[in-house]
């Protein structure tokens, strides 16, 4: 198992990510033990078949359907450990068909856009993040669009009530950036995870958002956490491609 800091150049910033090299599938009761037990925000789960590899996430409470920082974390692994030569890299995954491409440290995701829909005031939610939100959408998560950047880093969430709304399975906050094209900061209080340090799945909603409203294809990002990161964003159509690095932390042994 790897141990990975994704969209970071250093350790200890970035998103943490557990990568489970697997000859075979593992018992699904198994693989959900093992990421409570890292208690990451996810951890992904690789077994190659053919020239490609099938990958699946899970979060200290429940397997999800696309995860960007996991996937980059899995190729840095594969581009690293396993299959040095080999500079795309193939997955297949809930979300069908993702790609990563390694070139000179960077790695590139090519994920789906899901582009949000707009949706009525949540006044539930702006009472959870103690902050008033210009625009609610839903895709996965609810996307709720703030009028800055220090709304955004002054936010200091109710997690329980955050929890008990019943939309998405996380809530993003963003708004346009001052250093950067836009900022975001992401809360998952569902899954386990109070609040994702830097999530690329969140871009599929994002990008496609702030390149219509920014009139531009490509973009850089910065998500606000404590341990933060920043992701390079292109709208290609009806994917999306999102670029950061990755740092190992530790190799270790499962015993099970």
């Amino acid at each position: 198992m790897y141990l990975i800091d994704a969209f970071a150049e250093n350790v200890f910033t970035g998103n943490p990510a557990a990568v489970c090299d697997c000859g075979e599938w593992l018992p699904d009761e198994l693989m959900q033990n093992i990421a409570a037990e890292n208690n990451l925000p996810e951890t992904a789960f690789v077994v190659k078949e053919k020239d490609y590899y099938r990958i699946r996430w899970f979060t200290p409470k429940y397997e999800i359907d696309l995860c960007g920082h996991a996937t980059l974390a899995s190729a840095y692994m594969i581009h690293n450990f396993l299959d040095k030569d080999k500079k795309t890299i193939v997955f297949y995954s809930q979300s069908g068909k993702l790609t990563v491409h390694c070139e000179n440290d960077q790695y590139t995701l090519d994920f789906p856009a899901r582009p949000p829909k707009e949706i009525p005031p949540l006044h539930e939610l702006e009472n959870a993040l103690g902050a008033a939100v210009d625009e609610f959408y839903l895709s996965r998560d609810i996307v709720a669009v703030v009028k800055d950047e220090d709304t955004i880093k002054n936010l200091n969430p109710d997690f329980h009530q955050l929890k008990s709304i019943e939309l998405g399975d996380g809530v993003i906050v963003t708004s346009q950036g001052k250093n950067y094209d836009f900022v975001s900061r992401c809360f998952y209080p569902k899954s386990g995870v109070n609040e994702d340090p830097v999530t690329g799945s969140a871009h599929c909603n994002l990008i496609p958002y702030w390149a219509e409203r920014l009139n531009k294809n490509e973009m850089t990002a910065r998500q606000l956490s404590a341990r933060g990161g920043t992701l390079y964003c292109r709208l290609a159509g009806d994917r999306v491609k999102i670029s950061g690095k990755a740092v190992l932390y530790s190799i270790s042994e499962v015993f099970i």
